[in-house]
């Protein structure tokens, strides 16, 4: 399992991520990471909701209530434009993080 150390600059890259292509509420986001990451990052509840607050606040996110399929009530986060401008931006940082790290990695 991975680090949230590692990970955690960039649990706001696999949330917007996870919202390109429709709105989604918590619990699912966290299901999603943990099935996608083959229970590899398994994302806290608390680092899970303070990146929601973050990218709502900076206008990446915004939310919404609606009703599941169940019938319940949920809080569901959709991304803006300006989340999907930062989220390419994020996937650029990502790129040059992994180039300059590999040039360490000896296998």
């Amino acid at each position: 399992m991975i680090s949230s150390d590692v990970i955690r600059g960039y649990n706001d890259l696999i949330i917007l991520s996870l919202l390109l292509d429709q709105a989604s509420y918590g619990y699912d986001i966290s299901r999603q990471i943990r099935t996608i990451t083959e229970d590899r990052y398994i994302i806290k509840e608390t680092t899970l909701y303070s990146s929601f607050n973050r990218l709502l606040n900076q206008g990446f996110i915004e939310s919404f209530s609606g009703r599941s399929e169940q019938g319940r009530m949920r809080t569901y986060y959709r991304i803006t434009e300006a989340g999907r401008s930062y989220y390419k931006e994020k996937c650029e940082e990502w790129t040059l993080t992994k180039d300059v790290i590999n040039y360490f990695i000896k296998e």
